[in-house]
């Protein structure tokens, strides 16, 4: 199901975050793979804030970012409910990416040091230099393996016809076998840390 953003987003963004909530609450097995943004499910306020503000005003929303980054923080609790996994990737670009200020940069980083000692969270680093056997792709998530999300600038593509659904599960085996984990993604996070001091 193809669902254009400026349809969801007419209100603001708030609902959107909020209407995930039921999702995530029966998800049990996350993996989302990010190319150009720290995933949602591991950004801070400071950080969600900026970004909802950039995409409000490129798509022209209503401005509800406050309550719109409170609502993408607070769906983020099942990291700590217990009974779901998280099988995170994302490029190092991403670890680089301004989003906000240099400080909201620091603190976002910060956290994501925090998370890959999670015991639920499982969060690879793609490193820039990688040789590849996968392209960077647009940014998705999947949900059990009964639907994947893919993010586009003017849509969501919800995904849910197995055929489909088994080439992103396909294309995340691959992804995630290029990414680092533990000591070597901390390693590039805190890089990426110093670069802003």
């Amino acid at each position: 199901m193809y669902v254009e953003w400026r349809r969801v987003q007419r209100a603001g963004m708030r609902r959107l975050q909020e209407s995930y909530v039921p999702l995530f609450a029966r998800t049990r097995r996350f993996r989302a793979y990010c190319s150009n943004v720290v995933p949602g499910m591991l950004q801070t306020y400071e950080y969600a804030a900026a970004l909802l503000s950039a995409i409000s005003e490129f798509h022209g929303t209503p401005n509800d970012v406050p309550e719109a980054a409170r609502a993408r923080v607070e769906r983020s609790s099942v990291l700590y409910e217990g009974g779901h996994t998280f099988a995170l990737v994302m490029e190092e670009a991403a670890l680089r990416h301004l989003v906000g200020d240099a400080r909201t940069m620091k603190s976002q980083l910060a956290f994501l040091l925090e998370a890959t000692r999670l015991p639920s969270v499982s969060l690879g680093v793609i490193p820039s230099g990688s040789l590849r056997r996968m392209w960077m792709i647009e940014t998705f998530s999947i949900y059990d393996e009964s639907l994947a999300s893919v993010e586009l600038l003017t849509a969501a593509v919800n995904i849910t016809a197995p055929t489909e659904l088994a080439q992103y599960l396909k294309a995340f085996q691959e992804l995630q076998s290029l990414a680092v984990y533990g000591a070597a993604a901390r390693a590039l996070i805190n890089s990426a840390l110093q670069e802003l001091r």
